[in-house]
């Protein structure tokens, strides 16, 4: 995957492959993949310069009814021949275009990873060649791997229900050994740590499909919590790798009977799942993060770290998109909430990691993101902040360098906050998004969509009685 491939030479490859159908697929504006299946007869040149037509109005967020002809393009840079199905299929991610004016779809969040991407070659950072200006993401993928699901909601009931065999609440079931209590899941070996098999089948899958797998491990939570790392890359190559991933582990869970989800937080009383997201910016060969400033970091980098914690309330828009992120986002389960940096200390919404004193190892890492988002906008997001500081030269104020979760109460009070609910992200959006228009690669009309489609979910949920309400106030 991610390979340098002309169309011609995919053609060719379907036919060495002998693939019978070939997968189209594309990100809804929420982050959820979408396909649609074609005959491999049906793919030929042309795919992929007039492309092959769906219904958009029938995705969220897409089109209207009455513009509700969109055409997908396959980028033949994306091929792979997906793991678990048959007969054989190879898949390749889509751009959405518009048949009528053969423009990208402004609500393709792919186009807005390209026109971030473009826009960072803008001479903004008025170093060496424009053209050379890259930015490298580098995500830590949290999730859980689940041995059941239940939930449910009508007019007499709400509830959910899972169960993991090393979930910690298993412990008096004599023939269940070897649980991990809450909070003490990072890296026990085998038969403590129970979806280790699992991991590695889903490493293996992802690096033969050429998404190199770095590192993975059982995390902190109790109850089949689980971490994977793919080595850095640009934004938009990095998008698609994470879409491709979770569709990999859910896969590969389901293929064991087991469910993999992204939400960033299921136990309460343990840590939920994050997705860490390491950044830098670079001009050619030359790590524009690198210098001599606290950390070793330059500059420009401290520039980059005052954009992301000014505009972070609204980031949180994207990079914690969903009602159940800001359950995560509580003190005491690692989750930063505090908008502070500091070298090593995992308190803080930006660490500077310290492992190596290679200055090509120099970058920051945000620490508040989690996988719930889509990642061609978060990252994008992520981007324009930086970019923001450093072009409005924004000071990020002292580092933290001791855990501010034990600050006395009079320091503390005086550090930002992310925001404490999606409620709260949605309302910093709306106060704060000039910044990603700049380039218009967030137009105002995608801005728009997506807080009323996320105003719609904090609604869908309002008058729903949550069940610890029942045991707090029943008998009041």
């Amino acid at each position: 995957m991610i390979r340098n491939y002309e169309p011609k030479e995919i053609i060719e490859k379907i036919k060495e492959e002998k693939v019978e159908f070939v997968d189209l697929r594309f990100s809804d504006l929420f982050g959820q993949w979408q396909h649609i299946t074609y005959h491999v007869s049906k793919i030929n040149l042309d795919t992929f310069k007039s492309g092959i037509g769906f219904d958009g109005s029938s995705i969220r967020g897409f089109s209207l009814i009455h513009e509700s002809d969109m055409l997908l393009i396959p980028d033949p840079n994306t091929f792979f021949i997906d793991p678990f199905l048959e007969p054989k299929t190879a898949v390749m991610i889509c751009d959405v275009y518009d048949p009528i004016n053969k423009e990208r779809s402004k609500r393709d969040p792919r186009y807005t990873a390209e026109k971030a991407q473009e826009y960072l070659k803008e001479s903004i950072l008025g170093i060496g060649n424009p053209e050379k200006n890259v930015a490298y993401f580098g995500p830590e993928i949290e999730f859980f791997i689940l041995d059941s699901v239940e939930f449910g909601v009508g007019m007499n009931f709400a509830f959910w229900k899972v169960d993991s065999e090393e979930g910690w609440w298993r412990r008096t079931e004599a023939s269940e050994g070897h649980k991990i209590p809450p909070k003490r899941g990072y890296f026990p070996t085998p038969p403590i740590d129970k979806t280790m098999n699992i991991r590695n089948e889903m490493a293996k899958i992802l690096r033969d499909i050429g998404i190199n797998v770095e590192l993975h491990h059982h995390e902190v939570a109790s109850g089949g919590q689980a971490e994977v790392n793919i080595r850095f890359d640009t934004l938009l190559s990095q998008a698609d790798k994470i879409m491709t991933c979770k569709y990999i582990f859910k896969m590969a869970g389901f293929k064991h009977g087991k469910f993999v989800t992204f939400m960033p937080k299921i136990f309460p009383g343990d840590n939920g799942s994050g997705m860490h997201t390491h950044f830098s910016i670079w001009n050619g060969d030359r790590n524009l993060f690198a210098g001599a400033e606290y950390a070793g970091v330059s500059e420009l980098c401290l520039y980059a770290i005052g954009g992301i914690l000014k505009h972070a309330p609204a980031i949180a828009a994207f990079t914690n998109p969903t009602l159940t992120s800001y359950h995560r986002l509580v003190p005491g389960f690692e989750a930063p909430v505090n908008l502070a940096y500091s070298a090593r200390n995992r308190s803080a919404a930006i660490r500077i990691p310290m492992y190596s004193s290679d200055q090509r190892a120099k970058r920051i890492e945000v620490r508040f993101p989690d996988p719930s988002c889509n990642p061609y906008l978060a990252f994008s997001a992520i981007l324009m902040a930086a970019l923001d500081g450093i072009e409005n030269k924004i000071y990020p104020g002292e580092p933290i360098d001791k855990d501010i979760y034990n600050l006395p109460p009079e320091i503390k009070k005086g550090i930002p906050k992310l925001p404490a609910s999606l409620g709260e992200a949605i309302e910093a959006l709306k106060n704060d998004y000039e910044f990603l228009t700049k380039g218009d690669v967030f137009p105002l009309e995608m801005i728009e969509i997506w807080i009323s489609k996320k105003e719609e979910e904090i609604s869908q949920v309002a008058d729903i009685v949550h069940p610890k309400e029942f045991e707090l106030y029943f008998d009041i």
